[in-house]
């Protein structure tokens, strides 16, 4: 089984920039060393595909390095021709992600997560929305009838719920601070919103009633957004979570749609630790967790027709 990286796909970066981006690097060292999974190069992501969630004109201008400077500013980077590159190997990532989550059951991308991005506009440190492309090409292509986001980063998927609001082929869950950013929420088919300082223990009692949810929508995937910015010492999280806590977020996740037979793509997510190495290593939990319950199993069991 695959995880597909885009840590080869660096980009500049002013002195003192708040973007993690040494963590994926670290993220697939880490896993690398475990000695189970297999490692791919994120494919990049074709703009026609892209296009499927994002508005043409706003594609071709980020592409072409012709968005107006106020739009760069809003995403958080500076434009570069490296910056494509990777971002359109992290949109590939996803997408190979759900290929194979599609194909065998389980799909991994160690990136993604770029869940502020709305039609056509980018924001915090997100150009393009990776799982609304997903899903818009698995319905295109794989002619999935019905698609379920769970997303655990610190922060609301305003972007998915903005491009799938009203949608009732598209489930979208996000758990988040409820002081954080973004400040102006959107409505996703499902929003928990958490107290600064929540642990574990809550945190893991808010997300138990959603599994009926998903159960009772039964979708033909779900993309899992596993951001770790809910630790405690994240410098934008403002939760209290432990690795342990985060692990066992992980496994409820996993678990869930291993048992009810649902193909899972899990992204990689936030996570901006002051010590990056605890953010790193959260995030390798996360894969961990999936090797367990799906590396030495080809297919999930019990896995639905369709």
């Amino acid at each position: 089984m695959i995880l597909y990286y885009t840590d080869l796909y660096e980009f500049p970066l002013p002195p003192g920039h708040r973007f993690p981006l040494q963590k994926f690097r670290w993220v697939r060292e880490l896993l690398v060393k475990d000695g189970t999974w297999a490692f791919a190069p994120a494919p990049p992501a074709d703009a026609a595909v892209i296009e499927l969630a994002h508005d043409r004109d706003y594609v071709r201008q980020f592409l072409e390095g012709r968005l107006p400077r106020e739009a760069m500013r809003r995403i958080g980077f500076p434009w570069s021709e490296a910056l494509v590159r990777r971002t359109l190997a992290s949109v590939g990532g996803t997408l190979a992600a759900a290929r194979d989550a599609l194909a065998a059951g389980f799909g991994g991308s160690l990136a993604g997560g770029t869940h502020h991005a709305c039609h056509a506009q980018g924001a915090g440190f997100c150009v393009f929305n990776d799982i609304a492309v997903a899903i818009h090409w698995a319905r295109t292509e794989a002619a999935i009838r019905r698609a379920a986001v769970v997303d655990l980063d610190v922060h609301q998927g305003d972007g998915t719920a903005l491009i799938f609001h009203g949608d009732p082929a598209v489930l979208t869950i996000s758990v988040h601070g409820q002081n954080n950013f973004p400040f102006h929420k959107q409505q996703s088919d499902v929003d928990v919103e958490l107290a600064d300082g929540c642990g574990d223990e809550e945190y893991l009692q808010a997300l138990a009633p959603l599994w009926r949810q998903v159960r009772a929508f039964a979708p033909d995937i779900l993309f899992y957004q596993a951001g770790v910015d809910a630790q405690a010492g994240d410098r934008f999280g403002r939760l209290a979570l432990t690795q342990d806590g985060l692990k066992r977020r992980d496994r409820l996740v996993l678990e869930t749609c291993r048992e009810a037979g649902i193909p899972v793509a899990v992204i990689l997510g936030g996570g901006y630790g002051a010590r990056l190495q605890d953010t790193a290593e959260a995030h390798a939990n996360t894969y961990r967790v999936a090797w367990e319950l799906f590396g030495t199993t080809p297919e999930i069991r019990n896995r639905k027709s369709r």
